[in-house]
This record gives structure tokens, C-alpha cells and sequence, in this order.
């Protein structure tokens, strides 16, 4: 290792910002992150519902929002005979209704109203997980079967008001739906003796419609309709299981999330089978971004043997046992590998079904990720592991320690990747002064600089932009880029300003060629990308979108008699691994002299 620490530690590092630290970066990293999130995306789910002519109740458990009620319930068809769409607006505090809440009153803040053809409709869209009347043309012995196209939500119900609770439930079908009795079973007080329960059975509204549930053990719970509840209690069930995640609204990876965790709640006094199974989702309806497959789900499960965490790809269901009214912790990935579409951002959707051995819920959890972009601001380490030894015949020996090399790589939107041994990092010097990258502190705005960052690779010459090569940053990819320090250059491990011998001067003063005291040191860097980690790396998510690496090599000419001319010429070869991580979104790189 003897020549490379000469080109090493022939560079000491300094500048009046000071050399970036995480802590620093990543606070800032964070403001573009957010800045620069993709635009959402949903996975798409087809309900049908079954109306009859009069007053109907539904309970639509995703979002419609991407078109209008108009749209959606278009005037040919079967929904032709669609007359109305009423929405029940929960409200928490305790109004006294001047009627009942079962007879819909328009012009209250209680509905929202949509009537075909109507001037002053306060309804123009179907949101989900909320509960709705449908009014259709004709008598209860007509029947409509509707098709409504959503993006299904993860279950919310809120139990807030006395006698006006008007809700759905993910209920499940398996032959038939689950009864009332057994569904609250954890949940008494729907079904208390004091309580009233009322569904819409078509019909002109009266005392036939909505009809009273008078016996929960016998009435089943249909996931597409919805019900009243007089239940005097303030809680949030909604099934016997209960779902939390750590991301708010699903399963959502976006562009480089890879590790959510769920927590699974079983509410029953009873030892459950939970059973988990990927579901593909629907085409995409007409204006919204096409889906370009269904996401890679990874199951992490910890190996205490060897101390890491292990993924393996859902591709069909699996069970997990769950205590009585205990819960149990998943862990979820994603094998960013197998988003194979070519356009950076690329939207992935579907879903992860859960299901219980009593069958009784049914719980679609969203799940999203958009391909990653490797455009960005990457940092990280080349480990030199082993070395070529000229007196063994040019053997590459493995060192008895690994070698850190910093290195810093930029990744620009259209691709273009550049090494770079020092990168600025705070408020522009540029129209509208946006927090940006730049390879100068001259770039940076002089009243911001007190909170700019500086981060610099102290084995390469200083102000160096490596952009000519080959290859891109890729998995299953390679890069390669040289580094040239001239045989004149102040830092050049052989040149020495006081010393007659390394000054590159004769004894009248006048300069020397290259290779006369000097010679120029030539550094050829390969990076190779791998699908997974390289042996000894302690990454356990995130490969391939948070973290990137492989395998390193490096070919220096110049600093062995070999590569001068003297011997074969093959120079000195290094060997090792490789991991950057992506501190910055930022595919814009300002480059200033």
C-alpha cells in the first residue's frame, strides 16, 4: 500500500466551510426530498354494488375522486337509472337533528347532495371510506348492478355521534358474509340490546325502508353496504382486525423508501391464523398515470443466528399466527430489481391482502413504489482489499486490513455521472438563490455560506470533475473513470518543491520533461454495480435505491518502474467493494471553474 498512500496523503483537505458531515447534509437533504416527491399514484380496484329502485345504501371503501359523479354514473346504461347520490357528512360534536338522520334532509351540513341534471349540487365527487344513499328510478322490484372504479383506502370508521353513525365494515366473503354477532363480537356495543341498526332495502323511504336489524345473529354484514348505528360510544373499530402502519396511507415506498412496518392487531379472545396474499390491481381508468406492473414485495424476517435481517419475495400468500388479543410486528421490502419499465419514476401498484381463519375481515392494504432514479448526490467508500505484488509475480494479494477511499458521485437527470473530489452543498448564487450542489464555493450565495456544506474526497486532486468514461450508474452496470495527476502537479507524490532532485528543474532552473524526475500518475477506476450487496456489506434494505455499490478495482500508472516503461506495463492493480449512499435527490449539479 505503499505508492497509494502517497497519493493519499499528498493532499490534506481544507476550506473555510469546513468538510460536510452527515448530521449537516442530511437535515438539508431532507428539505429536497421533500421538494421533490413524485406526484401520488393509486392502485385500482372494481366494486360492484347491487340497487334497487328507491333508497339504496353503499358503502364505498376507496376513492373515486379521479372523475366526476357525472363521469362515473354516466346518463346510458344502467347507471341511467341513478337519480341521486347523497353524502353522509360525519360530524363529532352532538347536534340535535330537528328529524332523523334515516330521512336525508338537503341544504343541512349533515349531506351532500348530487342530482342528475341538478344546478346547485353540493356533491361532485365519491371520496372513500365513506357511506352513501343512492337513489334509483323505479320500484324495489327493479334491479341495477353498478360498477364503480376506485382506489381502495386502508379502513377508517370513526364512532362519534349519538344515533347517527353511518358505517361500513371490510367484512368478509367466503360463501357468505360473516353474521353481525360475530363480527362485533370485540365490539359489544354495536350490537348492544339499547342499540338500533338500520339498512336500505330500496323502496321509497318509510317505515319499510330502511328496515330495522332486529337480530344480529341471524343478519349478515355486507362490505358493500352501509348501516345505521345508534350506539352510544366513541371508538374507532372497524374490524376484528386492526391495522397500523408506520407510513400513513399504505405500503407506499415511493422512489426510495425500503423498509415499512406493520402492526397486526387481533381484537379476539381466540388464537388467529392471519393469512397475507399479494393482489394485483386493475387497470388504470381513463386520465390517470398506466401502472407499469405490480410491486415486488419482500417478507424481512430477522435471522438471530447470524444477526441479519432476510428478505424473500411474496409471490403467494403465508400465514402468520397471532395470539388472542395480542399483535405481531411485519417488517416489508422491496426488490427494486425487478422494476424493470425504462423510464426513471415509473409507477408499481397493488396490494397485500389480509385475511383472518375465521373469515370474517377483509383488509386491502395499498402498495406503491415508483422505479428508482439514480440521479442524486451519492457518498460512500471504496474498501481496497487487495493489492498486485510485483515481487510475487504480480499476484493480487489480499491486505491484512481494508483501505478506506472516499469518493463522491453525482448523478444528473439525464444520466450523465460525474466523480467528483469536492461538492458544495446550500444556497445558490443563481436566479431565485434555490439550495442547490456545486463544485465551487465561487457558486455559492455569499451571505449563505455560514450555513453551506463542503464534503471532499482527500485521495484525489482538489477541484476534479471525473465525467469522461464509460458506462452508467446502474445495477448490473459499470463506470469507469481516470484520474490524472500531472508530473508537474504541486501534489504529485514525486514532486517535492525543496528538494534538487523532485523539483523538476535542471541545474540552471530550467524545467524538466515528464519522466525525467517526475512522472505523471495515472489512476483507472472501475465500479461495478450489483444486483445485491457484496460479501462482508452490512446493508439490510434500501439496495439498489438507497445504497448502491459492488465491486471496485483501480489500475495505477505511473508510480512502478512496470508502468513507467521500464518493466510490462500492466501498472500497479487494487482490488475491493464499494457502497455509496444517496444523500441528495438533487439531479442538478452547478460546474464552475
Amino acid at each position: 500500500m505503499t505508492h497509494l498512500s502517497l497519493i493519499i496523503s499528498s493532499r490534506s483537505v481544507c476550506g473555510s466551510l469546513g468538510r460536510l458531515t452527515f448530521p449537516h447534509l442530511f437535515t438539508l437533504a431532507l428539505g429536497v426530498l421533500l421538494v421533490l416527491a413524485p406526484r401520488a399514484h393509486a392502485q385500482w380496484q372494481t366494486t360492484n354494488f347491487t340497487l334497487k329502485g328507491g333508497w339504496n345504501s353503499i358503502y364505498l371503501a376507496g376513492d373515486a375522486t379521479y372523475a366526476t359523479i357525472e363521469e362515473i354514473f354516466p346518463a346510458n346504461g344502467s347507471t341511467a337509472n341513478i337519480q341521486e347520490v347523497w353524502r353522509w357528512n360525519p360530524n363529532p360534536s352532538q347536534i340535535q337533528f330537528t328529524s332523523s338522520p334515516l330521512t336525508p334532509t338537503a341544504g343541512t351540513p349533515e349531506w351532500s347532495t348530487w342530482t342528475r341534471g341538478g344546478i346547485s349540487n353540493t356533491l361532485n365527487s365519491l371520496t372513500g371510506q365513506t357511506a352513501y344513499l343512492v337513489k334509483c328510478a323505479g320500484t324495489i322490484a327493479n334491479t341495477y348492478s353498478v360498477s364503480v372504479k376506485h382506489s381502495p383506502r386502508l379502513p377508517s370508521t370513526s364512532w362519534v355521534r349519538n344515533g347517527a353513525n353511518f358505517l361500513g365494515f371490510p367484512s368478509r366473503l367466503s360463501g357468505s358474509y360473516p353474521l353481525f354477532s360475530n363480527y362485533f363480537a370485540t365490539f359489544p356495543a354495536a350490537i348492544a340490546t339499547n342499540t338500533k341498526i338500520y339498512k336500505y332495502v330500496g323502496g321509497d323511504l318509510g317505515p319499510a325502508n330502511p328496515l330495522q336489524i332486529f337480530s344480529p345473529s341471524q343478519e349478515r354484514l355486507d362490505a358493500n353496504q352501509a348501516y345505521w348505528f345508534s350506539a352510544e360510544v366513541v371508538n374507532s373499530f372497524y374490524a376484528p382486525l386492526d391495522v397500523s402502519l408506520s407510513v400513513a396511507d399504505g405500503l407506499d415506498f415511493g422512489r426510495n423508501g425500503s423498509v415499512i412496518t406493520m402492526r397486526v392487531l387481533n381484537r379476539t379472545a381466540a388464537a388467529m391464523t392471519l393469512t397475507l396474499a399479494p393482489v394485483a390491481s386493475g387497470s388504470a381508468p381513463a386520465g390517470q398515470e398506466d401502472l407499469s406492473g405490480s410491486v415486488s414485495l419482500t417478507r424481512r424476517t430477522f435471522n438471530s443466528t447470524t444477526a441479519t435481517w432476510q428478505e424473500t419475495l411474496i409471490s403467494a400468500s403465508y400465514t402468520e399466527t397471532i395470539g388472542p388479543s395480542a399483535s405481531v410486528e411485519l417488517s416489508f421490502g422491496i426488490d427494486r430489481f425487478a422494476m424493470t419499465a425504462a423510464n426513471p419514476g415509473a409507477p408499481y401498484a397493488s396490494f397485500l391482502r389480509l385475511t383472518d381463519s375465521s373469515n370474517l375481515s377483509d383488509i386491502l392494504v395499498p402498495v406503491r413504489a415508483r422505479k428508482t432514479s439514480m440521479a442524486g448526490l451519492w457518498v460512500g467508500e471504496a474498501l481496497v482489499k487487495a493489492v498486485e505484488s510485483k515481487p510475487e509475480g504480480d499476484a493480487i494479494t489480499p491486505t491484512d486490513r481494508s483501505y478506506p477511499l472516499r469518493y463522491i458521485l453525482h448523478v444528473a437527470d439525464d444520466g450523465t455521472a460525474r466523480v467528483l473530489s469536492q461538492v458544495f452543498l446550500g444556497t445558490l448564487n443563481s436566479p431565485g438563490n434555490p439550495v442547490g450542489l456545486c463544485t465551487n464555493e465561487s457558486a455559492l450565495l455569499s451571505t449563505g455560506k455560514e450555513n453551506a456544506r463542503r464534503l471532499a474526497a482527500a485521495h484525489m486532486p482538489l477541484d476534479r470533475v471525473l465525467s469522461s468514461g464509460s458506462g452508467s450508474v446502474a445495477l448490473g452496470s459499470s463506470l469507469t473513470r481516470s484520474i490524472s495527476l500531472l508530473f508537474n502537479d504541486p501534489t504529485n507524490p514525486f514532486v517535492h518543491q525543496f528538494h534538487p532532485d523532485h523539483d523538476n528543474k535542471d541545474a540552471q532552473g530550467g524545467a524538466l520533461a515528464d519522466g525525467q524526475e517526475s512522472h505523471t500518475v495515472t489512476r483507472a477506476l472501475t465500479f461495478n454495480f450489483t444486483a445485491a450487496p457484496p460479501a462482508g456489506s452490512t446493508v439490510t434494505s434500501g439496495w439498489g435505491s438507497s445504497v448502491i455499490g459492488g465491486t471496485y478495482s483501480e489500475v495505477i500508472q505511473g508510480l512502478h518502474k512496470d508502468s513507467i516503461g521500464i518493466g510490462n506495463g500492466d501498472g500497479l492493480r487494487l482490488s475491493g467493494t464499494f457502497e455509496l449512499r444517496r444523500v441528495s435527490e438533487l439531479g442538478t449539479l452547478t460546474l464552475t471553474p
